[in-house]
């Protein structure tokens, strides 16, 4: 028998009631802004003669989307994240004393980025080879670092983070180890693991968390950088060498922090390349801003009301 009028009525309203509202939640709309999100990077990686990988991590929520993000890729200089976290948590462990200082040794001094090659036999602090590292991506200063924590100890070091793709394999400037393919490599998805776990301090002291974290946001040129308006703080590294561009890091966007990683490789023309991670930048920012200015609904910071304008 079938149920009385009333109950089948009743019934269809609740059904109705349901999904209208399950259509106007907040989560189904910031789904819907999302999407959009990943068809415009998409389209931006689309768009490039060569190869993208990337991955968008929200550090607030966890979520994350990518593009070839489990792709081996070079990493060029972005590989020194890598680097910052081995020297930090080698301070922790009392093997390395951040302000010791070190006489270069000409021997050790390579050409490509950088000033220390030109400088004589200058006597820094290991602090200081650091900041010249993540600032001027100084290869000499680079292999300093690499030659006092070992590159097997950065290696093994990831590995033991579950970064087993992310491998230190060559010093800077080390041309015959690269046309032996001992390229230092990674994944989009790994370097935005370490991005996370250097926001997060996992396995370091929370002093040494705010130190590394303290020199990624160093002045420096990069294009994840050149993306995002004035004012807005990153803590990145960006990469390149032939036909390679990488830019990496965690952008502080209003109450939504997030990480980002592109890796290109195969370029027909690095400036594409270039353009490619400049944009995706600026997309990714425009979406998590709009996050983190926003209410549960999308509404800006609600202020003071202005005259004629609706409720």
């Amino acid at each position: 028998m079938s149920p009385p009028f009333a109950l089948r009525s009743a019934a269809a309203f609740l059904t109705v009631a349901a999904v209208t509202l399950s259509a106007q939640s907040p989560s189904s709309i910031a789904a819907e802004l999302r999407s959009q999100l990943e068809r415009r990077v998409h389209d931006i990686a689309a768009h490039v003669d060569g190869v993208v990988g990337y991955e968008v991590l929200d550090l607030t929520s966890n979520e994350r989307f990518g593009q070839l993000e489990r792709a081996v890729f070079p990493t060029a200089s972005t590989i020194k994240l890598a680097i910052v976290y081995e020297l930090f948590k080698q301070a922790d462990e009392g093997r390395v004393k951040l302000d010791d200082r070190i006489t270069l040794d000409r021997a050790k001094a390579v050409g490509g980025s950088g000033v220390l090659a030109a400088m004589g036999t200058p006597t820094l602090s290991i602090r200081d080879y650091a900041a010249l590292m993540v600032m001027l991506s100084d290869n000499t200063a680079t292999n300093v670092l690499i030659d006092l924590v070992g590159a097997g100890s950065v290696t093994q070091r990831m590995a033991g983070l579950g970064l087993g793709a992310t491998k230190l394999r060559r010093r800077m400037m080390d041309l015959e180890a690269a046309r032996r393919g001992d390229e230092n490599v990674s994944t989009p998805a790994e370097v935005v693991r370490l991005l996370q776990i250097l926001h997060t301090g996992n396995g370091l002291t929370p002093a040494s968390r705010d130190q590394a974290l303290d020199l990624l946001k160093k002045t420096k040129i990069s294009r994840l950088r050149a993306g995002l308006p004035a004012g807005v703080e990153a803590a990145d590294k960006p990469g390149e060498l032939e036909g390679v561009r990488v830019d990496a890091g965690i952008v502080f966007a209003k109450n939504r922090p997030y990480a980002l990683c592109v890796m290109t490789t195969y370029l027909k023309s690095e400036e594409e390349g270039e353009h490619a991670i400049v944009d995706i930048s600026r997309a990714v920012y425009e979406y998590f801003s709009r996050l983190g200015a926003g209410g549960v609904y999308g509404r800006r910071e609600i202020r003071e009301a202005a005259p004629n304008r609706g409720a």
